[in-house]
Order: structure tokens, then C-alpha cells, then sequence
């Protein structure tokens, strides 16, 4: 049985969490992070659509909520592995949109001067470990870096996103293991996006996803992935217990990409209908709501705050289409001992 680890929280007599939508500083904060990584994201799209960038990419159009609560729970100190798609866990842990579209297009002045575009960018001054291509393939990085954190006797936590195709992926489920055991300061956030390519959830999985943490004997807890309230309230629970040593948790978001598996993908497995269902459950627009029934923001606020994320993904195209090209001859440079 899924054990809900929000519901033990608040069984334990802990302090309720603060609505995000409740204090103004906070929710300009989210809402501010949320439409950065969908403007950042529209930008990447009209950028390959119109041949200024190559390569590929995985959009997470739709799944902005995820990262910005499960990002928000977190310490400055603290570490993520992310996934092919994660645009949005690199902004919502603190990267700056200019370095980032800089890696993107293949510029020296990228996080990781142009080499890893899209699918391997990473910023360890963050906390960001990387993204990774291979599906699962940050989960044993992210056991790796808690066991790090558990040998030096830090406090930090790794947190793992990935998504519902890399439950069954043979890394996955070592790399729980091997947390589970040792007890390591892991969070491991499930992207629940429905599908693993064009592979329906329903049809990979035999049991909800959250079942599978019953196996490994840690708590597990099902959240809306579109709500950022849901997602930070059960990620800082899961954090706080890996904290105090008490382990790994695993976080399932249920949530939707609007938009294909990767650039190539012409959506032929799903219905309009089932987008436009989707897209009417915009996490941004949901916390827009909250704030402004909440009265902490008014809707000029609100468009202040979509004005200035628009602003800083136009500098960030500006400034990365000006900066030098990545050179091919230091290809080799921090990649071998000498």
C-alpha cells in the first residue's frame, strides 16, 4: 500500500505549510519561475522551427508547476539530477536564461560551453548535476550524491526527477535500492506525463507508479503535478525526512507535456481532445487564480510578472545569438586526464 507522507506530516502534529499563493514575495516568486521556463521553452520551439538551433529537444510545455514546487523545497546547497526534458528543473534552480540558451545554441558562453546542449546541461554551482539522455540515467548519479552528502556528514539532499517511462528501467530501480538501504538523503520526483514517448502510462505499468516505493520500503505519495502548492507541500516533507536521515521518499506528479515527446513527434497517439483537456488545466494559470483570490497579486502584478519573465527570455535569445560560437578544437579540453 502507498504510504502518504503528507498525511503522516500532518498526523505528526508538524507545522502546516504556507500557501505559496498567501504571501506576495513568494507567489511573484512562482509565478515568475513558472512563465520564465514556458516563455523559455516557446522561444527553444520557434528557435528549431526556424533552423537557428540544432540538434533536438524535449519540451515540458505544461509541466511548469512540477519544477518550480519541487525546486522551491529545496536549499541552495542541495543537488537535482534532471532529465532529457529539463529546461524547467535548470531555471527553477536558480540558472540564468542567457548561459542556458548560450549552451542551447552551441555558444562558449553556455553552462557548459556549447558542448551539452539541450539534452546535457548542467550548472553545479546550482546544485545541478546535469540532465542526462538516458532515460533513468540520473537516478543512481542522484544515489551517488546523497551517499557522497551521507559520507562527509553533510545535510544536503539529491533530488531526482525523471519520468514515468523510467520506472522500469533496470538504473531506476538500482539506484532506489541502493538509497533505500543505505538510508541515503534522496527525493525522488516522479514527472508523471502519461506517456513514455508515445507509450501510454497504462499500458507500461501494471500499478499506480507510487506503488512501486512499497517494494523498497519507502513512503510514497501521488500529488497533482499541476498544482505547485500539492507539489512543494509533499517535496518538503520528502526533503525534511531525508534531512534528518530518515531516508528516501518518492513524489509521483501526475501532469501532461502539451507538447510532443521531442520536435520530431507529430502526436499521432493522442487527440486533440486529450491536449485541449490538458491545456485547460494550465498549472499557470491555476496559480494565477489562487494568487488573485488570495489578493496578494492583482492582475497588473500578474502581468508584471509575465512581462518580466518575457523580457528575460528576449535578452537571453539576444545576448546568446551575440556570444562567440563554441570551438571545435577545444572539444577535448576537460574531457581526458593529462
Amino acid at each position: 500500500m502507498t504510504a502518504d507522507i503528507v498525511t503522516k506530516h500532518v498526523a505528526n502534529g508538524d507545522r502546516p505549510l504556507p500557501a505559496l499563493a498567501g504571501d506576495p514575495a513568494t507567489a511573484r516568486r512562482v509565478l515568475l519561475t513558472m512563465w520564465t521556463i514556458r516563455l523559455f521553452e516557446e522561444a527553444v520551439d520557434q528557435l528549431f522551427a526556424r533552423g537557428l538551433m540544432h540538434g533536438t529537444m524535449h519540451l515540458s510545455i505544461g509541466q511548469e508547476a512540477v519544477a518550480t514546487g519541487a525546486c522551491l523545497a529545496l536549499g541552495p546547497s542541495d543537488y537535482i539530477t534532471s532529465t532529457h526534458r529539463g529546461h524547467g528543473h535548470c531555471i527553477a534552480k536558480g540558472a540564468v536564461p542567457d548561459r542556458m540558451m548560450a549552451e542551447l545554441l552551441a555558444k562558449r558562453t553556455g553552462y557548459c560551453r556549447g558542448r551539452g546542449g539541450s539534452m546535457h546541461i548542467a550548472d553545479v554551482a546550482t546544485g545541478n548535476l546535469g540532465a542526462n539522455g538516458i532515460v533513468a540515467g540520473g537516478v543512481p548519479i542522484a544515489a551517488g550524491a546523497g551517499l557522497a552528502v551521507q559520507l562527509r556528514g553533510g545535510d544536503e539532499v539529491a533530488l531526482s526527477f525523471f519520468g514515468d517511462g523510467a520506472v522500469n528501467e533496470g538504473a531506476w530501480h538500482e539506484g532506489v535500492n541502493l538509497a533505500a538501504i543505505w538510508s541515503l538523503p534522496v527525493v525522488f520526483v516522479c514527472e508523471n506525463n502519461h506517456y513514455g514517448m508515445s507509450m501510454p502510462v497504462g499500458r507500461a505499468s501494471k500499478t499506480p507508479l507510487a506503488e512501486r516505493a512499497a517494494g523498497y520500503g519507502i513512503p510514497a505519495v501521488t500529488v497533482d503535478g499541476n498544482n505547485v502548492q500539492e507539489v512543494f507541500a509533499a517535496v518538503t516533507v520528502a526533503v525534511s525526512r531525508a534531512r534528518s536521515g530518515a531516508g528516501p521518499s518518492f513524489v509521483e506528479a501526475t501532469t501532461y507535456r502539451w507538447k510532443g515527446h521531442s520536435k520530431s513527434d507529430k502526436n499521432l497517439y493522442r487527440t486533440r481532445e486529450e491536449i485541449e483537456d490538458w491545456r485547460e488545466r494550465d498549472p499557470i494559470v491555476r496559480f494565477e487564480k489562487a494568487a488573485e483570490a488570495a489578493r496578494t497579486l492583482t492582475t497588473a502584478e500578474i502581468e508584471q510578472c509575465r512581462a518580466q519573465a518575457r523580457e528575460s527570455v528576449r535578452s537571453a535569445v539576444q545576448t546568446a545569438s551575440a556570444a562567440p560560437d563554441a570551438d571545435p578544437a577545444e572539444l577535448a579540453e576537460a574531457v581526458y586526464a593529462t
